[in-house]
């Protein structure tokens, strides 16, 4: 299916919230792993996902509009967002909602897989065919103004690959995988097989704000906490990108792509530095352009100081979004007139961000 879209904005990072529906798409012999979703007792509005008798992956608070509009006011933030926008029970009206946002197209990228969902490998590609199936038809109803990165079972890489082909037949943009799966970081050879189908079907890779080590997660303990949020989520991702610049991959992979995605660009600097002291150490010279070079994309926020940022990612390289659907310290649904209204930047500068690297980054 292809559509013909004028693209004016693209939201690089986006959400959909799963929900007993997303897991529909199961085979029959399949429902054993249907994931289940628990109430607490004792708090109405959190609800948690229990898959394999464990409580697993991500699930926001369902607040009421009142509630949200409360804590978008406390933050200073817009992250009010309709309950059947964000998990895409009503496809026409998140389209509405972007429209309001003046927003063209959304990348959608997931909530559950923020943790690894289960150790099981059949369990694994069962609930990543799931999801994989649930968001081709939000694709083929919103009239391709969602895209999305898709998720495959990483302990089965030859249905990794079968899954990431259906879905770059059915809308995918890129394969979301996380810095660490399991007991591998995510620049362990283990991976190339899935780099390399990724090239060939000219999606990106997606390197979300996740962590899919059950090791790494008990040196931190709960996920719900501020205090371990950042050392498990937010860190990794800057880790990635560091150690991809410093592998072989883009020399191996010279045509892939890769988003570095809800992690702020403030930290772009830092690994520039780093990165250009260890080269010189070694003899290397380093490049005028190292993110540009490796096809590398971060996610930038209205909060980053953007001048001093593209001074070191250079003009190719730094996206924006909104974290629509999300309620964290990413969320900003009016991202778009934030930025756009932003005079630290020029309108060149401004339309690459919103239009040209994203559209890059995605081959959209």
């Amino acid at each position: 299916m292809t559509t013909e879209t004028k693209l004016r904005v693209i939201d690089a990072d986006a959400h959909v919230c799963e929900t007993e529906r997303t897991w529909d798409y199961l085979e029959p012999a399949e429902e054993k792993y249907r994931p289940i979703l628990y109430t607490s007792p004792s708090a109405p509005t959190k609800e948690f996902w229990v898959i394999e008798e464990r409580i697993r992956g991500l699930r926001f608070p369902t607040l009421s509009e009142q509630q949200l509009l409360t804590m978008s006011e406390t933050a200073g933030r817009r992250m009010d967002t309709p309950r059947e926008a964000r998990e895409l029970d009503d496809v026409q009206l998140r389209l509405r909602e972007m429209d309001h946002l003046g927003i063209d197209v959304q990348v959608l990228h997931n909530t559950l897989w923020i943790e690894q969902v289960s150790a099981d490998p059949d369990a694994e590609a069962a609930l990543c065919r799931s999801w994989n199936k649930w968001l081709a038809d939000i694709w083929r109803e919103a009239d391709g103004r969602l895209r999305w990165s898709c998720v495959v079972p990483s302990l089965l890489p030859d249905e990794a690959i079968e899954q990431m082909r259906f879905a770059k037949e059915n809308g995918a943009v890129a394969l979301c995988l996380r810095p660490f799966d399991g007991d591998k970081y995510l620049i362990n050879p283990y991976f190339y097989p899935l780099f390399e189908e990724a090239e060939r079907l000219d999606m990106a890779i997606a390197v979300h704000i996740a962590n899919a080590s059950p090791q790494y997660r008990q040196l931190f303990g709960s996920i719900f906490t501020n205090a371990n949020s950042f050392a498990l989520f937010r860190a990794p991702t800057m880790m990635v990108c560091h150690s991809l610049l410093n592998s072989e991959i883009p020399q191996l992979f010279p045509n892939l792509r890769w988003g570095f995605i809800e992690s702020s660009a403030s930290w772009v600097p830092w690994v520039y530095h780093e990165i250009a002291n260890r080269w010189r150490a070694g003899g290397k010279e380093m490049s005028d352009d190292p993110f540009g070079d490796a096809n590398i994309y971060v996610t930038c926020q209205t909060d980053d100081d953007l001048p001093y940022v593209r001074s070191y990612a250079g003009e190719h390289c730094l996206v924006i979004g909104t974290d629509y659907g999300h309620i964290d310290p990413s969320s900003e649904v009016d991202a778009i007139s934030v930025f756009k209204a932003d005079e630290r930047l020029d309108a060149v500068e401004k339309e690459r961000i919103l239009l040209h690297n994203p559209r890059r980054l995605y081959g959209i």
